[in-house]
């Protein structure tokens, strides 16, 4: 067995990986054939992460260009430690202003990690999203590691 196959993740412990971590790294490509790169909190779904944005951000003028995006989710602190999630995705630009607060109002549970500021922040999410669009990047490639596999070896 190579060491990357040694490393990898099932996809049950990517989808448990992205539920655990908080934010992600989003990487478009900008005018210039750059990357732009910005970190967002999300929602997972599996190894599907959902968020959203400003309608008039960088990123989603990028993906109005390209629908394409890869996705960053790392955490560890020293190499042995290292776990993380490299997506490739297409991605939905929603514009649907329902949807759109429904993404809000998930995401300010999440970070929150309370469904009662979430119901009492509803007119703040509503008018946020007038103005917002959500994004849904749908992986096309997953690549993944957790480097305490290895046992502290290399």
């Amino acid at each position: 067995m190579s060491r990357r196959d040694q490393i990898k993740l099932t996809p049950q412990e990517v989808a448990d990986f992205l539920a655990q971590e908080k934010v992600a790294s989003v990487a478009t490509i900008g005018r210039t054939g750059r990357p732009h790169l910005v970190p967002v909190w999300y929602l997972p779904d599996g190894s599907t992460i959902t968020t959203w944005t400003y309608e008039s951000s960088q990123k989603v003028a990028n993906l109005r260009r390209l629908a394409q995006a890869t996705v960053l989710v790392e955490a560890g602190t020293s190499y042995e430690e290292l776990r993380g999630v490299s997506l490739e995705c297409d991605v939905e630009i929603v514009e649907d202003g329902e949807r759109i607060a429904a993404i809000g109002s998930a995401l300010t549970e999440r970070y929150t990690g309370s469904a009662e500021v979430a119901a009492a922040a509803s007119q703040f999410v509503r008018a946020q999203a007038a103005k917002r669009v959500g994004l849904v990047f749908r992986p096309t490639k997953v690549v993944s590691w957790d480097h305490s596999k290895l046992g502290g070896t290399y």
